[in-house]
């Protein structure tokens, strides 16, 4: 079982949650999930207290270094695509600042 699926089970079960139910719930609603503006919150604490500048690290930048990751390591632009929620491969292109020729490419080759 690869790593992060480990740790996303073990925090389910510290939690007593399922695998049905949202990974990070509410403070508010048990039910629902973290609001991203909590979300925000607790990266903006994270980023303070391990002594970084937290007006350049944000969820965006999060967001967008992990979708670089994963294309650089994989090509996978179609991934990529379904990760980021784009209806469109092109979008994903523009989002990702690769170059377009190379991306659609790979991205003819890896389709899903």
């Amino acid at each position: 079982m690869p790593e992060a699926r480990k740790s996303l089970t073990a925090w389910l079960d510290r939690r007593g949650g399922t695998i049905r139910d949202f990974v990070f719930p509410s403070r508010i609603d048990y039910l629902g999930h973290l609001s991203t503006r909590q979300y925000a919150r607790l990266v903006d604490e994270w980023v303070s207290t391990v002594g970084l500048d937290k007006r350049e690290y944000g969820t965006h930048s999060m967001r967008r270094t992990k979708a670089s990751l994963i294309y650089k390591a994989t090509g996978n632009l179609r991934a990529v695509q379904i990760l980021l929620g784009h209806t469109n491969v092109e979008n994903t292109v523009r989002y990702l600042g690769v170059d377009v020729d190379d991306a659609l490419t790979l991205s003819e080759r890896t389709e899903i």
